[in-house]
């Protein structure tokens, strides 16, 4: 897909996404044998529902029937939220993360697993889990130090508000 196809296209849906209260994240329009895909993911601070992602993919689907933006040939729309191992790259992503676990690749090469604690305009305050008996420590990272960041998936993580009322 081209640059300015995608621009095209993130022109059209973004308004019809920002009406349904969400975030227009990604769009992409894949090959899938003979059949084009275009998937497009949404999301917002408080999440997405089904109720919500049916109302927007209905709504995008009324778009491009109206204006031919995918042009003649068939095509699938999948309409969905970003996974689980979500792909930090925006501010709003990041203060959507707070309390998660994330997988930082740092610029200087290093990697880090941290909880994010706070988010600012500058950075984050994470806290690292200690190791072999230690104690967590905690950590400022600035955006401009951080090379990629990915929220890592906790199957047995204890809740520690909840143990601190009992």
């Amino acid at each position: 897909m081209s640059t300015t196809q995608s621009e095209r296209l993130r022109e059209l849906l973004e308004p019809l996404v920002t009406s349904q209260g969400l975030d227009l994240e990604e769009i992409a329009v894949d090959s899938v044998g003979r059949k084009r895909v275009l998937r497009v993911v949404v999301d917002s601070d408080s999440g997405a529902d089904l109720d919500q992602i049916a109302d927007v993919s209905r709504a995008l689907s009324a778009k491009l029937d109206e204006t031919n933006a995918m042009g003649e040939g068939a095509y699938d729309l999948e309409v969905g939220t970003p996974g689980a191992e979500r792909l930090l790259t925006e501010h709003r992503h990041y203060v959507r993360a707070v309390d998660r676990l994330v997988k930082f690749q740092l610029a200087e090469g290093d990697e880090l697993v941290a909880r994010i604690l706070d988010v600012d305009d500058e950075g984050l305050d994470v806290e690292v889990p200690g190791v072999k008996g230690r104690k967590a420590t905690s950590r400022r990272l600035a955006f401009p130090d951080i090379a990629r960041a990915r929220v890592q998936v906790e199957f047995s993580r204890k809740d520690n508000k909840k143990e601190e009322e009992a």
